[in-house]
């Protein structure tokens, strides 16, 4: 049996950058979190904020490099069209 936590983050300053959360995390995932918040002293609410942001960091990266890869497709089938129409000028040139 898997046991899930209710994480309940409230504060009592309310601060304009911050939002209170309610968090579900698995049994595994919330005894790993303690042991290791507690190995580096930190509060488990700034090592989930860094987590989050890290988390965050990596999928706008990966959101970043898919939008790359799509442009880099379109331009050079461009790029193609325009090199084939040189080599063509190239071409005709010398035949004259």
């Amino acid at each position: 049996m898997q046991l899930e936590y209710t994480l309940f983050v409230y504060t009592f300053v309310k601060m304009p950058d911050m939002k209170n959360l309610s968090l579900k995390m698995n049994d595994g995932i919330f005894a790993d979190t303690e042991k290791i918040t507690a190995r580096i002293s930190k509060n488990r609410n700034r090592y989930i904020n860094e987590a989050v942001a890290f988390y965050n960091l990596l999928q706008k990266r990966r959101i970043i490099s898919g939008q790359l890869q799509k442009e880099s497709k379109l331009v050079q089938e461009e790029s193609m069209k325009v090199l084939a129409e040189f080599e063509k000028m190239q071409d005709d040139n010398q035949t004259i």
